[in-house]
């Protein structure tokens, strides 16, 4: 069963990364300093997943990103567009909805 059940974590996780992401770079940040922003909060990504996230992210308009050479590295460094906010403020809603549809049913079943 535990098998199982981290199958059913993964995919629920799997659900709010982008979410989570979104609302992160409203803030410039690079790969590394979001994955430390994302793991500060308890949400531990690999980099084998954030990285295509954000470049997919990035190639449908909801990220803007700049290269840097601050501090002798050059890095890409990603944030929320406008059309981001957009979407952003949508997923957002209908995250809320569904959490309050969660603890309706869990209300009626107690």
């Amino acid at each position: 069963m535990s098998e199982k059940l981290e199958a059913m974590r993964l995919e629920l996780r799997r659900g709010i990364l982008i979410l989570a992401v979104l609302t992160a770079l409203r803030e410039e940040q690079y790969g590394y300093s979001l994955r430390k922003a994302l793991q500060l909060v308890n949400i531990d990504i690999e980099e084998g997943t954030l990285y295509p996230l954000v470049r997919r992210l990035e190639s449908y308009g909801l990220l803007n990103s700049r290269w840097s050479s601050e501090e002798g590295r050059k890095r890409r460094y990603y944030q929320i567009s406008q059309r981001g906010e957009e979407i952003l403020a949508v997923l957002r809603s209908d995250w809320e909805q569904l959490n309050r549809s969660i603890l309706s049913i869990a209300e009626v079943r107690a």
